[in-house]
């Protein structure tokens, strides 16, 4: 059966043996009748969980009215959700598109308008090493992973790499290059392990000092991080600084498509007509699913929650491994996890769902939780008490 569901698809993905057909709070029903408890939301999508009564209602009601509209006419849901995001964000405007790259690619092109501004003939942008911001050519071209760009080659130039979390490494491109029109920066990398600046605070300020003496955009990808998942409605907000642009996506609308790119007066006024634009983006079905997440988010605390059920889980992993040398770290920040371990540990992911927990392991040595913001005490205890029992048993036969 299954090599009948997947012959006729492109072999993008490597699958686990499984399928799911619904879902409930932070849980995933498979077809077989088991269920498991969800540590993943999607990839940090499903915000809300699943089958949230209220979101469920606002959207099976948008559906009955309106499910698209071209960009061509005005969309009032469109307008309300940019008012709350430039709100939440204290930026001043929103372009809506379908994904974290799409948003990504807007925020490159912004870059590269205020390169121009400048009287840079081919302005550059500093990225980091171990970035993730897509997988179109000039996000894959922007990340810092050989894996994802191996084979596309040539990659788009323009981009300057430096490494994550090392602010000497720009200051010395500033004092040397002239090209720079920005600095594009994940505040929390997600794909490239879960990786937290030592001093979070000082990081993103002397990124913001270096930006304002030189002239460069400050440009945050928070595809992953931002939506409430580190405690704050963005991840920058943990600091007192703010970008020039940030780009969101992912948990924005709690499992509908959607990415956003908001930027302050003097980068967003950059884009004129006919610069950019997206067919389904900003579609009245995504906009009502957007602002109906941000709305119970407020009502639920989550992003309290956030906070809360991420420390509770940590206290308990920390408590079990503390002594332990084959785990180098656990870092988090709200419900953004991870826990690095010495040696690769991809077979972790089939060991936890053996144990009907569903987590992800990224830059090979990782173990990812971005659990929904929804969950509560005794499901976070759970989530802890099933990992720990996974990476005992994956620490016995490794």
């Amino acid at each position: 059966m299954r090599k009948l569901l997947t012959n006729s698809l492109m072999s993008t993905y490597q699958r686990l043996p499984i399928s799911f057909n619904r879902g409930e709070g932070v849980w995933l029903h498979a077809k077989n009748g088991d269920k498991y408890l969800d540590a993943l939301s999607g990839i940090a999508v499903n915000t809300l969980g699943y089958s949230h009564p209220k979101f469920v209602k606002a959207i099976s009601d948008q559906i009955k009215n309106l499910i698209h509209v071209s960009n061509l006419y005005n969309i009032e849901e469109q307008c309300l959700l940019a008012k709350e995001l430039v709100s939440l964000s204290e930026l001043s405007a929103t372009f809506f598109c379908n994904s974290g790259c799409e948003a990504n690619e807007l925020a490159i092109k912004i870059a590269r308008l205020h390169g121009h501004d400048l009287k840079i003939h081919e302005p550059e942008i500093i990225v980091m090493d171990n970035a993730f911001h897509g997988r179109t050519m000039a996000t894959l071209s922007a990340s810092g992973s050989r894996k994802v760009q191996a084979g596309f080659e040539p990659l788009m130039s323009g981009f300057v790499r430096v490494p994550f979390d090392n602010i000497y490494a720009i200051q010395e491109i500033a004092s040397k290059k002239n090209k720079i029109s920005a600095l594009f920066v994940e505040p929390i990398q997600g794909e490239g392990g879960v990786n937290i600046p030592d001093d979070f605070e000082s990081y993103l300020k002397e990124l913001r000092d270096i930006c304002n003496k030189n002239n460069w955009l400050l440009i945050f990808d928070e595809v992953q991080c931002g939506v409430g998942r580190t405690g704050k409605w963005f991840a920058y907000q943990n600091s007192s600084i703010k970008p020039d642009v940030v780009t969101l996506a992912k948990g924005l609308a709690s499992g509908v498509p959607i990415g956003a790119c908001i930027a302050n007066e003097m980068a967003s006024s950059l884009i004129s007509p006919g610069k950019h634009g997206s067919t389904f983006g900003g579609n009245p079905l995504a906009m009502v699913a957007g602002l109906k997440t941000l709305e119970i988010m407020k009502e639920e605390d989550l992003l309290g929650n956030a906070m809360k059920q991420g420390q509770l889980i940590v206290s308990l992993l920390n408590n079990e491994f503390e002594h332990n040398d084959k785990i180098i770290s656990i870092r988090h920040m709200g419900l953004m996890i991870g826990i690095e371990l010495k040696n690769p540990c991809a077979a972790l992911v089939e060991l936890a769902m053996n144990n009907k927990l569903l987590i992800n392991v990224t830059s090979d040595k990782t173990i990812r939780l971005l659990p929904p913001l929804i969950m509560n005490n005794d499901e976070a205890k759970l989530v802890a008490r099933k990992l720990i029992k996974t990476i005992d048993e994956f620490l016995k036969k490794t």
